[in-house]
């Protein structure tokens, strides 16, 4: 959700057109996460003859269509070149206020824009902080919640400025007072050429490129010595005009020499200008200073590190671009034949039938010996752990029980120190999914980390963790990661039961069936143009019926969430077990059904829950296994795909559907890559 890109240049000429280039590009590369309105800020204004001035442009819609705004503005020289810059952007999806230009991003302190802001995440405290800061005379002109971070930030200043407070402070100060998640990045007329990040449950990182070697593979965290004295007056916890003494000792990076930073919150953003980043930690202030970096803290706990990493991505540019593709969904539906092979490479010896997960082999005999294990996850990713679960529950012989994680945390559901809890998500950083696995570490659980993301958050607070390996995933709806999840949960299995010799046979047909799997995917991706053809015929109708049992229920549910995601059509996943149950009242002739039916042990129930379908007139669509002449002659129309083992048969027969709803959302002219209301990494609650 939202996204936050800023770039400083320190003593690295760069005109003002190639700064706002690097600007909107910046955002450019951050849609994917969803968003509905965007916005900029920049050093400098020709209307007054003075560089400390800001000038800040910001619109509902499209940045496309804040580029169009900054072609319209007026007295700005495009040509003036700067040495020492600061510019901010932000895409902002709405929670506090309906998107407009006015509740877009940045968010500033005054009329005079003396401090500018972007945010992501939500100040659930904002309300005491706005009422406070209206009773000291600030005036307020947007719905947000982000806009009293700016205004105590002023305050703060306005308090504090006689004893020549730094920038950092008046954020350290500010934070203090924030409760909720956020991603800041901030700038000010005041502190030309500085800029201030800080975060707290919302992902941040900084991209340095320098044409000097950097000093240090690792940056020091500093921490105040003193601490913020409060007012009593105001008896909510805001902080009277007394200034908190900080550390002066600074860590270099590229002292005094030519140096880029990049903030952003996804590398996806940075990595066509740097490879070399550090990611924060919640807490962390992040300060550039007369092109330097430093980062701070204002307390310490008893277990977090004392360094930040400066870590160098492996991410490549052609990986976050469309390539031949019209879209971003449709290249990474057709990458799968390569990202299961890629989720698998290093890890499966299909010669010796040997699975080897390196980021959890140290803790398998502590896992071997738990309880129950417990997979706690959102969509999508849910969907994943709901596929494998009965292969698990198979292979490890222990209870398994799969979580949505908000249902999780509002149950309180009991935790135990024997526990094993898996939190599996793309980005690493959705919210639910991390508060839940704050809740169980706090019980003692051994924690395990799903994600694809290096460096996320939850690849961080777990205790080890597999990495999913599916690649850069830039289309708001998930496709290779489920895969990539399914088959990382499947090898998860493998390794529990590899010293069982009553599980060998089953191993090893697995292990064969993984072998298979790349060149049947691309046997599916052949049915592209009749899946398509399927699309015509659907597109139009109001709803849409996917049903399934066994292995292929989570197939449906996850098939029914591309639908509602990318056609805005409802759709419904069914448990062909359940159709007596309710569901049979909604067949008639006017209702598509889309039935999943492979041959499995579970074949003949599905061909019961068929022949009530077409009893009620209804005309299923079929998903079903290749040369199956029998089933087929029960169905309107059919997909076929080829015939694996039953555990993995899921992996084959979504992709099918994630074809149709492709298909579906672009003959109804849709935006694919970015639905709406939807945002890739759901980092509020």
């Amino acid at each position: 959700m939202c996204g936050i890109f800023a770039y400083l240049n320190f003593l690295v000429p760069a005109k003002r057109k190639e700064i706002l280039e690097i600007l909107i590009n910046g955002l450019k590369r951050l849609e994917y996460r969803g968003y509905d309105s965007a916005g900029l800020a920049f050093e400098g204004s020709e209307i007054d003859q003075n560089d400390n001035l800001i000038k800040m442009v910001k619109c509902k819609g499209r940045v496309s269509m804040l580029e169009d705004e900054i072609k319209r503005l007026e007295n700005v020289n495009y040509e003036k070149e700067y040495k020492i810059h600061v510019g901010i952007a932000h895409t902002r999806w709405a929670t506090h206020g309906e998107p407009s230009s006015v509740n877009s991003h940045p968010q500033r302190s005054d009329l005079d824009n003396e401090f500018m802001v972007v945010h992501n995440g939500i100040i659930t405290n904002y309300k005491d902080i706005k009422s406070l800061l209206e009773k000291k005379g600030h005036k307020f002109e947007s719905e947000t919640d982000t806009e009293v971070i700016a205004k105590m930030i002023k305050h703060i200043y306005d308090s504090h400025k006689d004893n020549n407070i730094s920038f950092r402070e008046c954020v350290e100060l500010t934070i203090q007072q924030l409760e909720g998640a956020f991603a800041l990045c901030l700038m000010s007329r005041h502190f030309p050429g500085e800029c201030v990040a800080a975060r707290r449950g919302s992902p941040l990182l900084v991209g340095v490129k320098s044409k000097a070697k950097l000093l240090t593979d690792q940056i020091p965290v500093l921490y105040s010595k003193g601490r913020a004295v409060l007012d009593e007056k105001d008896h909510r916890g805001f902080i009277n005009p007394q200034r908190c003494d900080s550390t002066t000792e600074f860590h270099t990076v590229g002292e005094q020499s030519e140096v880029e930073y990049f903030f952003a919150s996804d590398a996806s953003a940075i990595i066509e200008h740097t490879n070399q980043v550090i990611f924060l930690e919640d807490d962390d202030v992040a300060a550039i200073n007369n092109g330097t970096l430093s980062i701070h803290r204002i307390k310490r706990t008893l277990d977090e590190s004392t360094v930040r990493d400066v870590i160098t991505l492996k991410l490549e540019l052609q990986e976050i671009m469309k390539g031949s593709y019209g879209t971003f969904m449709e290249k990474e539906i057709f990458e799968q034949p390569e990202s299961v092979i890629n989720t698998m490479r290093g890890r499966v010896n299909f010669e010796k039938n040997q699975v080897i997960l390196g980021g959890i082999k140290d803790y398998m005999s502590e896992i071997r010996r738990c309880r129950r294990l417990l997979f706690i996850a959102c969509g999508t990713s849910y969907h994943s752990a709901v596929a494998t679960r009965q292969l698990l529950e198979e292979l490890t012989e222990l209870p398994v029980m799969v979580e949505l994680a908000s249902d999780f945390l509002d149950r309180q559901t009991p935790v135990f120190r024997d526990d094993v809890c898996f939190f599996i998500s793309q980005s690493g950083e959705t919210a639910d999914t991390l508060m839940a696995l704050r809740y169980c570490k706090q019980r003692g659980a051994l924690i395990v980390g799903i994600t694809n993301t290096v460096g996320s958050t939850i690849s961080r607070d777990s205790h080890c963790g597999v990495h999913i390996n599916a690649g850069p995933e830039i289309g708001v709806a998930s496709t290779k990661a489920y895969t990539s999840q399914f088959i990382s949960l499947v090898m998860f299995g493998l390794v529990m039961c590899e010293d069982r010799i009553s599980m060998q046979e089953r191993r090893t047909e697995i292990i064969q069936g993984l072998k298979k799997l790349p060149e049947m995917i691309n046997d599916v991706l052949q049915m592209n143009e009749k899946v398509n053809d399927l699309a015509k015929e659907l597109y139009k109708q109001k709803s849409l019926l996917v049903m399934g049992r066994g292995y292929n229920f989570a197939t449906c549910l996850e098939g029914a969430l591309k639908i509602k995601e990318l056609t805005y059509m409802h759709s419904e996943g069914i448990l062909a077990g359940e159709l007596k149950h309710g569901p049979l009242a909604l067949v008639d002739k006017a209702m598509p059904v889309l039935m999943v039916i492979t041959r499995d042990k579970v074949y003949q129930k599905c061909v019961n829950a068929l022949q009530q379908v077409k009893s009620r007139h209804g005309e299923p669509i079929l998903i079903l296994n290749k040369d199956d002449v029998e089933t087929q002659a029960m169905g309107k129309s059919y997909i076929s795909v080829p015939h694996t083992i039953d555990c993995l048969q899921g992996i084959l027969c979504v992709i099918p559907m994630q074809l149709l709803s492709l298909h579906m959302a672009q003959l109804k002219n849709l935006d694919v890559d970015c639905p709406r209301n939807l945002a890739k990494s759901v980092t509020v609650e």
